[in-house]
């Protein structure tokens, strides 16, 4: 998995990006939001990113912060958004804007977005009810990736590892901050929020 590219960027044409990362060309799709942060061309450029691998092709997106992949992420396993969607709504509205959308269920405001009409607006807001840690979007929004890595910290990487097995990002979080005090890394933190979880 391709995680993060710091290199210089060679071309820009929304949705598409070229970044030369040690000789080697990078094309990534980025939503709008990503475009509006980028530099000039020939400038460098940090972009966190992810790879969707389909037996036709492989699709590389970058993101400027990690919110937004994570959103991106959690847009692509709702039933009948893909990737353009998914580009769509980032390119249209905030991780912020989006956030305030599910706690509301305001299906109204994500009809603005091409493609979307009420019905899957609807059902999109359903789904992610259940299916994103909304405070963990808001609290990775607007990281620098200039560092050269990813904004990490034990807590979000132990819910994150959750998820990744199949428990609900809601379910993860509670799980993992109930014994945040007890722990001392990430492995602590995975080992008592598995142990939690299970004897549910």
């Amino acid at each position: 998995m391709i995680g993060f590219l710091r290199g210089t960027l060679l071309q820009k044409m929304p949705p598409f990006l070229v970044l030369d990362v040690g000789g080697v060309g990078y094309e990534l799709e980025a939503p709008m939001t990503t475009f509006y942060d980028l530099p000039g061309e020939q400038e460098e450029v940090s972009l966190f990113t992810h790879l969707l691998v389909r037996e036709d092709a492989q699709l590389l997106f970058g993101f400027s912060d990690p919110s937004q992949r994570g959103l991106f992420r959690s847009l692509l396993r709702v039933s009948g958004v893909g990737p353009r969607v998914g580009l769509a709504i980032l390119s249209t509205l905030t991780v912020g804007q989006f956030v305030q959308c599910v706690r509301r269920q305001d299906a109204r405001s994500l009809t603005v977005v091409p493609g979307i009409g009420q019905k899957t607006a609807e059902r999109m807001l359903l789904d992610m009810r259940d299916r994103i840690d909304l405070d963990s979007l808001v609290d990775t929004a607007g990281a620098d990736p200039s560092s050269g890595r990813a904004v990490h910290n034990p807590v979000d990487d132990a819910v994150g590892a959750l998820v990744a097995l199949g428990y609900r990002a809601p379910d993860a979080n509670r799980a993992v901050r109930a014994v945040e005090d007890q722990c001392d890394g990430r492995e602590d933190l995975i080992r008592l929020a598995l142990k939690m979880l299970s004897n549910r």
